[in-house]
């Protein structure tokens, strides 16, 4: 493997609390547990480190109580720029219920202030492969940069974009722009569905069929279809590649470590279909655990592979 995965999207403060449900509006409710970690993009890149990547995050952060964090989590990773010195990284109130469903209020720090000049730090080499979050095209400065920035990689570079629940919000010239360089696009149900409204009540693989021309001539569609696997949308047709039932206690970061795994298979040059079926094991494994970066090692993965096979 001699190429990294470079992380381009936002690390952040999760404020994690475990609550039953949520309250009604004006009303409060007492969590169980609180959880303050680094999170966001952390979880997608700690997905990738232990299923064996090298990562080099390529984003922006900041200085403060909460960028003391985000630095103490990137100590163990390759980081392409110094981060910002005048103003802290943001956080997230993750609220997750006993469905282990999860609820989010974001506040942007610095991470939403990455530049043109921020990324090229990054040296993107040829065989490198590149992850892009909605998160971090839902900041107008960050948006700018990547969608100025992508069209330059090297044409061997392949980009995985995650668009993240936010993508309806996206301004459609903003989304078209990362779509058009995009090699690899992996969303949930949800957010598939997000992208197509014009396809009413269409299937999960007929919507992610639908999404393969707006990608860069090749390109593939993966959407997630929770505990049931995920689509598969390429020139080869559209398929499911099973997922893995498991009791779930916590869905969040679910989605980052599919596509941390996903990214490092690819790396590694694993077929499309090794990869997600790869990356829905990882993903099955996180969900059993409490917290933002659960992803597991490789080695888990791997023992989860050869039980099902």
């Amino acid at each position: 493997m001699s190429g990294r995965v470079v992380y381009t999207g936002n690390v952040i403060v999760d404020i994690g609390l475990a609550i039953g449900a949520m309250p009604e509006p004006g009303g409060d409710v007492i969590a169980s547990s609180s959880q303050i970690t680094a999170g966001g993009g952390f979880n997608a890149m700690t997905a990738a480190a232990r299923d064996g990547a090298p990562v080099l995050y390529a984003g922006q952060y900041g200085t403060g109580p909460f960028g003391s964090i985000v630095r103490a989590a990137l100590d163990g990773f390759a980081v392409a720029g110094p981060g910002l010195g005048d103003l802290d990284s943001g956080y997230s109130i993750v609220l997750v219920d006993d469905s282990a469903e999860r609820t989010f209020v974001t506040y942007v720090g610095a991470e939403g202030r990455l530049r043109l000049a921020d990324l090229h730090r990054a040296a993107v080499a040829a065989d490198d492969v590149v992850v892009v979050s909605g998160y971090g095209l839902a900041h107008p400065v960050n948006a700018q940069a990547l969608t100025a920035w992508l069209p330059t990689l090297p044409d061997t570079v392949r980009v995985v974009l995650d668009p993240a629940p936010l993508v309806a919000d996206l301004p459609p010239g903003v989304l078209g722009a990362a779509l058009s360089r995009t090699d690899v696009l992996s969303a949930n149900a949800r957010e598939t569905r997000l992208m197509t409204p014009d396809l009413g009540n269409a299937s999960l693989p007929d919507r992610a069929a639908a999404l393969r021309p707006r990608l860069r001539p090749g390109g593939t569609v993966i959407a997630r279809d929770n505990s049931e696997g995920a689509w598969i949308a390429d020139e080869q047709g559209v398929r499911l590649v099973p997922g893995f039932p498991v009791d779930a206690v916590d869905t969040t970061g679910a989605g980052d470590a599919h596509t941390g795994v996903l990214a490092a298979a690819l790396l590694r040059g694993d077929p499309i279909d090794t990869a997600v079926r790869r990356a829905n094991a990882a993903a099955a494994l996180a969900v059993t655990k409490r917290g933002p970066a659960t992803a597991p090692e490789a080695a888990e993965t791997d023992r989860l592979l050869r039980e099902e096979q």
